[in-house]
């Protein structure tokens, strides 16, 4: 395949930019311990969540970060779709449309609860609060993170598809995302078996830490990969 040095030098920066973002934006959401719900330390929230703006900003930080990592996310999911065999650009074009799924679903559900949440506590509007804030396991912030999170499973299992079986790398790439979209059906089956409608955010921290941990370590093996086609088309050039 014919590769441009231009593509695959952008598909390199994207992939190491995307582990870089996703650590750093790990590392402030573990920062946010849940103070409700069944992860909740101690002296726990309780409806209707009347001390939000006890814990803004510190459970709210991690979320400008994340958006940030959607972009990034989408921007890996789209290059790896130029930087593929054209007999593979259907599974591309099918993980790019999950991932807009994605981006769309968790981009509105962090910046609206970012934007309206503290702000509407700040000046005592806290009518329908309780349904908005991330605090209630059972409101429409964890719902819309459960579906972002699902759909990025599927964008990782179509993404798959277009690593072939030509280098060991790659089989590895392909093995950790379907291992990933399995585990994350796996996480889904068994909260929901176990709880019932009442998982709370069992199934969402399982799908966040699945997908992270899937990301960050795709994120580098693809680097790599693209690293060495570089070197490749670098050598032929000479």
């Amino acid at each position: 395949m014919n590769e441009d040095k231009r593509t695959l030098t952008f598909g390199f920066y994207t992939a190491i930019s995307l582990v870089i973002i996703t650590i750093i934006t790990w590392i402030f959401a573990m920062k946010a311990v849940p103070p409700a719900g069944p992860y909740c330390p101690g002296d726990c929230m309780n409806y209707p969540f009347k001390d939000i703006l006890s814990y803004y900003p510190r459970d709210y930080n991690w979320m400008y970060f994340a958006i940030f990592q959607v972009f990034a996310y989408v921007i890996f999911i789209v290059s790896n779709h130029f930087t593929t065999q054209n007999s593979n650009k259907l599974f591309s074009l099918l993980s790019i449309a999950f991932a807009i799924i994605t981006s769309t679903v968790l981009l509105i559900a962090y910046f609206v609860q970012f934007s309206v949440v503290p702000m509407s506590m700040m000046k005592g509007e806290t009518e329908g609060i309780a349904l908005l804030t991330q605090y209630n396991g059972h409101g429409t912030f964890i719902a819309m993170e459960d579906l972002g999170y699902i759909t990025m499973s599927i964008s990782f299992l179509f993404l798959s598809f277009i690593f072939t079986n030509k280098t060991r790398i790659e089989n590895i790439i392909r093995l950790i995302l379907i291992v990933g979209f399995i585990l994350m059906v796996f996480s889904f089956v068994f909260y929901s078996i176990k709880y019932g409608l009442d998982r709370s955010y069992r199934f969402e921290v399982a799908a966040i830490s699945i997908n992270w941990i899937t990301t960050i370590t795709i994120g580098i093996l693809v680097s790599i990969l693209i690293g060495k086609r570089l070197k490749k088309h670098n050598n032929g050039s000479t």
